[in-house]
């Protein structure tokens, strides 16, 4: 199944419904399979295999994407956000193709050659253009739907295949056909070119969601359009949800129609989740984990989940608040010992595997499933007796210490906890005698507490070999724009400190 084919369901089953709207204004689903007809023969019109996306959020965002799929051709969001040689670099990489791009956005990469560059002004011309609307498209058999460029933190970014089945498989297997009541918008505020925004267009799409953008994330405005919009559901990363509800107190505005919020893309700190469901009672959070070669969300931790384990006297059942939940019904998933092969029990860390239609583990000119289908996750990680998966996080941030493996974000949890940390994080760092050891750094409340007491803070809760030898004082840690703490970033600066 064809990804184009979730507009065309829409648009014929609720075509009067708006499904898209900006500050700009509304798109019925209709008028948007119309425009995307519009598009696709725009597009169509150019040589090169590929439509190339670079812009902020918005109407034409999923315009191309869908147009992109009913021309037959690879759809490619990029990160606007690299420094220009960078993103050339990129663009040169998607040679030949066509790029669509936010007008302030176009002089910087005009130039590159097999590259014909488009301004989103024109490309939205052409969407409404009677001539482009109404012509017929010809038959194009293209199976990959998507390539996205991964973050690239170890070398270049490599650029991951989802293919139509694999989208359309997570879609239908997690969304009800037009499920949404007419009353519901969803609020996306994470930038196009991450797997979250591409899955927020399919899922909205299919379930007959209107989705309100934001141009681009920033706290106050996030919380003016979602009290603006009505929002109902939203997706967020981490650091966005403790800045939204900060935003919500200094702005004194409730959101009295938000019903559910999920979040993912990176490890939710325990107090911001529970200052949530503190602050929102009424709405229901949903924590996602997947990646980007899974088509997205992989397992769950639901509503009931949350608050079954935030009102637990049970330790266990508590703890399952810094779970992702269990996996997908539609998917298998296994945690495996260093051989890549045994299956481990519960509670034994490991690497996580998993298996399923959605799942692409594909990169461009590189299959990297096994022969039976199993993608290994690179991501640590362990289930407990009822099914639980808690990720550790990636297998290149396990500190390896005297042949002990230690997980970060275990450390990372009992600092937060610590009244004086807003914020941590916690690395291998180069050792001669135990060949790595535990460094920190860590953002303080004043007074700052002396190193001693942070550590006797962790030797207490833990133990002496996986409390920090190394602390760094900071202002702030660096984060992506799509909140991923950028550990391997601290450990490469820390690491040159010491060899210095």
């Amino acid at each position: 199944m064809q990804t184009h084919l979730l507009l065309e369901m829409a648009a014929e089953a609720i075509g009067d419904r708006e499904g898209y709207t900006t500050v700009e204004g509304g798109l019925s689903y209709a008028e948007a399979f119309r425009r995307a007809k519009g598009g696709a023969n725009f597009l169509s019109r150019f040589e090169g295999d590929k439509v190339v996306f670079l812009g902020h959020n918005g109407p034409a965002f999923p315009l191309a994407l869908y147009a992109a799929g009913l021309a037959g051709r690879p759809f490619v969001p990029l990160n606007y956000r690299l420094a220009d040689a960078d993103l050339r670099k990129l663009v040169a990489r998607t040679a030949p193709s066509v790029l669509i791009a936010d007008g302030t956005m176009a002089t910087r990469v005009h130039g590159v050659e097999g590259v014909r560059v488009v301004t989103r002004e024109a490309f939205e011309a052409a969407c409404v253009d009677d001539d482009n609307c109404c012509a017929e498209l010809p038959f194009v058999d293209q199976d990959i739907a998507i390539l996205l460029f991964t973050s690239g933190t170890t070398g270049d970014p490599k650029a991951a295949v989802l293919r139509h089945g694999n989208l359309t498989s997570y879609v239908i297997s997690t969304v009800e056909f037009m499920g949404a009541g007419e009353d519901e918008t969803a609020l996306v505020s994470v930038p196009p070119y991450h797997i979250a925004g591409i899955a927020a267009v399919l899922t909205g799409t299919y379930s007959g969601r209107r989705i309100a953008y934001l141009h681009s994330f920033a706290p106050d405005a996030w919380v003016q359009l979602a009290h603006a919009e009505r929002v109902t559901h939203a997706m967020v990363v981490p650091t966005m949800l403790s800045r939204i509800l900060d935003a919500m107190e200094l702005l004194k505005i409730e959101l009295p129609h938000l019903r559910a919020v999920s979040y993912g893309g990176g490890r939710m700190p325990a107090a911001v989740i529970e200052r949530a469901m503190q602050k929102l009672p009424n709405v229901d959070f949903v924590n996602a984990y997947g990646l980007t070669e899974t088509s997205s969300t992989i397992a769950v931790l639901g509503p009931e989940d949350h608050r079954q384990a935030f009102a637990s006297p049970d330790e266990k059942v508590r703890a399952r608040l810094g779970s992702v939940g269990r996996p997908l019904p539609s998917l298998e998933l296994e945690i495996r010992g260093p051989d890549g092969k045994t299956v481990l029990g519960p509670r034994e860390s490991g690497e996580i595997y998993v298996r399923g239609e959605q799942v692409a583990g594909e990169y461009l000119h590189k299959k990297v499933l096994s022969d039976d289908g199993w993608f290994a996750t690179n991501d640590a990680g362990w289930v407990d007796e009822d099914g639980y998966l808690f990720v550790e996080g990636r297998l290149d941030d396990v500190i390896v210490r005297g042949g002990e493996n230690i997980s970060p974000g275990e450390i990372e949890d009992v600092l937060r906890q610590h009244p004086s940390v807003v914020d941590v994080a916690v690395y291998g760092l180069p050792d001669d005698q135990w060949g790595e050891k535990v460094g920190c750094s860590i953002v303080c409340a004043d007074p700052r507490p002396e190193t001693a007491e942070l550590a006797q803070w962790v030797q207490t809760r833990l133990r002496s070999t996986k409390t920090p030898e190394s602390w760094d004082f900071r202002a702030e840690l660096p984060y992506n724009e799509t909140g991923k703490l950028l550990r391997r970033v601290l450990k490469v600066e820390m690491t040159k400190d010491i060899a210095a």
